[in-house]
């Protein structure tokens, strides 16, 4: 197995060393590698979370009752920070946070405001690379009404001492470092602890065993509060009656660990997780070894070819439009025969194709590599290759496996598998198949 390498990465990246000491990787599900129009300052597929230089962590400190919170100190004092709690109209609580020397914190959101460091937009299938080209840099406040995405939507917090540990909170600190949430939003006392959820929830799913090792199973949705205590789901994703406290589960991310931000899902991984992944490389190699084999088309009797997707994305399209004109492979969704694209077997009337090796009728795909190695399991030394149904993203079998276990949030309260490459939902069962090169 190919390791990744950390010095290509800070050195691609033009902005840490070889040296800096990485937490983890955010990786937003739906874009293979990069964004359609590509990859620019904080509107990204993959944020990576580095060591800073001077920490800018924060802790809670007092909290008191003020009659409104928009004229406290706290609240008006921009180099503080603060939550307000607003439990009716004459009475809020403030919670005053203060510096830690020994965490960093980093911010997730729609807002292009300069607290966010990780901007996120809603991920939407059919419309990606439409609504990608369209808004390069999006300005929030035009695409407030269409967007489910909380403007300051999470905060992470890592530890400086202890690189391994990033606790996740639900909402973000504002230009002004406070966080407000009003009288509508879910919130509650605990004695002298005061606690809320976001309207539309920051929820989490930590996997069962290891991501990296390939023994991982999907776990379980939660969701996550301000002060970053887990509860059960909400009857629905906003309603106001929270969910029972879940005590044997906390709020620290594990390799595999999913976020839901209502319009947006982000894995995790975690630095020694990466290290013991999949790389681009290796990925490289596997469609190097499937093109060494040279698979043929039983109908046109000619080489199929993968082609090899650059790291610059406009060569990679470049390449595969390339490809498409013979070579490209396409496969049977119910068979998994691997063929090139001829028009044999074409029912017109439903624009299925029967399958000339095995005389299966059903739909047929274009394939492509996931490139993202973020979002593969590992497997073994020489894995067989399946391909997601139906879009036709190829990966390991251990990875389509576990991703199409996993069911994502989906609307207001359903949960769906779709392929971590493109967001696509899956169709049939199991919703991946296995592929056969002739």
């Amino acid at each position: 197995m190919v390791k990744r390498s950390d010095a290509t990465e800070t050195k691609k990246s033009g902005i840490k060393n070889e040296n800096a000491v990485k937490y983890g990787e955010l990786i937003i599900l739906g874009y293979n590698g990069q964004l359609t129009a590509g990859d620019k300052r904080r509107r990204r597929s993959k944020f990576v979370l580095w060591k800073r230089d001077i920490a800018n962590g924060i802790k809670r400190s007092n909290h008191y009752v003020v009659p409104c919170p928009q004229n406290s100190h706290a609240v008006l004092d921009k180099n503080q920070h603060s939550i307000s709690y607003t439990l009716s109209r004459t009475e809020a609580v403030i919670v005053e946070y203060v510096n830690d020397e020994t965490t960093d914190m980093f911010q997730i959101g729609r807002s292009s405001d300069s607290p966010i460091d990780f901007v996120v937009m809603d991920t939407n299938a059919e419309k990606n690379a439409a609504a990608i080209n369209n808004l390069p840099i999006v300005d929030s406040k035009k695409t407030a009404a269409a967007s489910t995405i909380s403007r300051f939507a999470c905060r992470i917090i890592c530890d400086r001492n202890n690189t391994s540990i990033a606790r996740l909170y639900a909402a973000g600190f504002d230009s002004s470092r406070n966080i407000f949430l009003g009288e509508k939003a879910t919130k509650w006392k605990d004695g002298e602890e005061i606690d809320a959820l976001t309207t539309n929830g920051v929820l989490v799913m930590h996997p069962s065993g290891k991501f990296h090792k390939g023994n991982t199973e999907p776990g379980i949705w939660l969701e996550v509060s301000v002060c970053g205590k887990l509860f059960s789901l909400r009857g629905s994703r906003s309603a106001q009656l929270k969910g029972d406290m879940v005590e044997d589960s906390n709020n620290i991310l594990t390799d595999g660990t999913l976020i839901d931000l209502c319009g947006a899902t982000l894995l995790w991984r975690s630095a020694e997780g990466l290290n013991l992944s999949p790389s681009r490389e290796y990925l490289k190699k596997l469609i190097e070894r499937t093109n060494r084999e040279r698979p043929t088309c039983p109908v046109g009797l000619y080489t199929l070819v993968f082609p090899h997707h650059s790291e610059d994305h406009a060569a990679a399209v470049a390449s595969s439009e390339l490809a498409d004109i013979k070579q490209q492979p396409y496969a049977y969704l119910q068979c998994g025969h691997v063929q090139g694209r001829h028009a044999w077997g074409l029912n017109k009337d439903s624009n299925s194709r029967t399958c000339p090796m095995c005389l299966k009728v059903g739909g047929i795909a274009k394939l492509s590599m996931g490139i993202e190695a973020s979002f593969y399991v590992q497997d073994k030394e020489k894995p067989d290759l399946y391909a997601f149904n139906p879009c036709g993203h190829v990966a390991t079998e251990k990875t389509v496996k576990f991703w199409s276990n996993v069911g994502i949030p989906y609307g207001t309260n359903g949960f769906e598998a779709f392929c971590p490459f493109c967001a696509k939902l899956l169709e049939g069962y199991p919703g991946y198949v296995k592929l056969i090169f002739n």
